[in-house]
């Protein structure tokens, strides 16, 4: 068969490029994937999980998620929906099944493999399918995290100790015949998944007294709060993006400009007596924040090595544990560290991050920059990779490559027009709807303009300083 854009990968990445290539041109596209169903790693996540932001500006362009609701309950309440895996699987089914295929230029691979050089192999069959791709093969797997339920422990784990995955949670009251439901429970890892398993333990019943909880590294945690679409939010979204940039302005240090942050409500940590030294966009309520402060038992002697019945041995010694204690893996790494390289090359596309922490919003500019960009050259420049961070440090890197960005598509007209009335970017969706009279509200635009140019000076000062160390 014959196409124009074959498509590697139809989780959220694959989907939104998609979406706006259908939109923005006459494409044919063929689009594969080893699940099933589109969605990637949501496929294959705990029942539990839920989006980090809200659902107003995730997914694909030309399709809500969600109905734009407030929770009215819980530690997000107030907010804006949070879509669940489930919710977000099924969105992502009714998109190919009502509106990719039904177009006629898309041809969908399932429970298949892509071998390289046009070849489609069925998980199946074997059957074998060539594909002949007149303009370029699109690689939408650069963001694949690493999910619990398909993660191979890097630990030793002793006959007799159960360690499972957060997926296996919910599951706990289908127990085999003369095993009882645990009332211990460990937690291993400390990124967003491992906040997500204690939360649902609390929740659900489990007394924080009967938590231990494995903290090899402390996390910056943004506050959701900051994140909300629509005007009632606007001073803590577009106010607080100009206060960020204030804080980039202004500090000496990388510390100094979290610090800033967490005094502005901008950031959040969970134990205020220890230094985070970690940062990977991670988002939270201050009601979560509140429920994980309940958590006291708390160990901080860096990766686990090994479990034994009665003991857990860690980088930096080994702890006395309760046997039947149960184990909840959450080690799995969710970010994949790629170095990046030019997103448009000869007959490819490596869809990366243009404006963090936005995976979606990146890939729908990737395809609209890829139908009006020009040459590759010039759409390379329109699409400079983010580095997503590893650390503090690269915070700083990741917004600057992220301002710089968002600068070269502001003067371009078309582009700009595009971004503004994208749901994908809520918060230019929010500064387009913005009345001229509301003079209260311009004027925070105007700081936030006249601070982007401070907060673009000082950053370079603040990754020299930061290397000197």
């Amino acid at each position: 068969m014959k196409t124009d854009y074959l498509i590697v990968g139809t989780g959220a990445v694959g989907m939104a490029f998609a979406d706006t290539l259908l939109d923005e041109s006459d494409a044919h596209i063929t689009m594969v994937d080893r699940h099933a169903t589109p969605g990637g790693h949501w496929n294959d996540a705990y029942s539990f999980v839920a989006l980090h932001q809200p659902s107003a500006y995730y997914g694909v362009n030309s399709t809500e998620l969600g109905s734009h609701r407030k929770d009215e309950s819980g530690p997000n309440s107030g907010m804006y929906e949070l879509a669940g895996g489930p919710e977000i699987n099924t969105y992502f089914d009714k998109v190919m099944q009502h509106r990719f295929i039904p177009s006629g230029r898309v041809s969908y691979f399932p429970t298949s493999n892509y071998a390289g050089d046009g070849r489609i192999v069925s998980l199946l069959s074997g059957a074998q399918t060539e594909v002949t791709v007149r303009r370029k093969t699109v690689d939408a797997t650069w963001f694949s995290p690493s999910v619990p339920s398909t993660h191979t422990p890097q630990f030793a784990i002793a006959d007799g100790v159960r360690v499972i995955a957060p997926n296996g949670l919910p599951q706990l009251w289908l127990q085999h015949e003369g095993r009882t439901v645990p009332q211990k429970f460990c937690i291993l890892g400390a990124g967003k998944t491992a906040m997500d398993a204690a939360v649902w333990l609390l929740r659900n019943g489990a007394e924080p007294q009967s938590i231990q909880w494995v903290v090899p590294r402390d996390s910056w945690l943004v506050n959701r709060l900051q994140t909300q679409p629509g005007l009632e939010f606007f001073n803590h979204s577009i106010g607080g993006e100009s206060n960020k940039l204030a804080a980039f302005a202004e500090a000496k240090s990388v510390e100094e400009v979290f610090l800033k942050l967490e005094s502005l409500g901008q950031m959040l940590r969970i134990d205020p007596s220890h230094n985070p030294t970690m940062f990977h966009y991670a988002t939270i309520s201050t009601g979560e924040v509140d429920l994980l402060r309940t958590i006291q038992r708390v160990i901080r002697k860096g990766r686990v090595q090994a479990i034994a019945p009665d003991a857990m041995v860690l980088d930096q010694g080994t702890v006395a544990m309760e046997p039947g204690t149960l184990y909840v893996d959450c080690t799995a790494s969710a970010i994949s560290h790629r170095k990046s390289e030019p997103v448009f090359g000869e007959g490819r596309i490596h869809i990366q991050l243009l404006r963090a922490p936005l995976v979606t919003l990146s890939a729908a500019m990737t395809a609209y920059v890829e139908v009006h960009g020009g040459d590759d050259e010039h759409k390379n420049q329109l699409c400079q990779p983010v580095p997503f961070p590893k650390n503090l440090l690269g915070y700083v890197s990741a917004t600057q490559a992220s301002l710089m960005n968002q600068f070269l598509w502001s003067k371009d007209n078309a582009l700009r027009q595009w971004l503004r009335h994208t749901r994908l970017d809520g918060f230019g969706k929010m500064v387009a709807e913005l009345s001229k009279d509301d003079t209260e509200r311009q004027a925070i635009l105007a700081q936030l303009r006249t601070r982007t140019t401070a907060a673009m000076s000082n950053m370079p000062k603040l990754l020299s300083a930061a290397s000197q160390v």
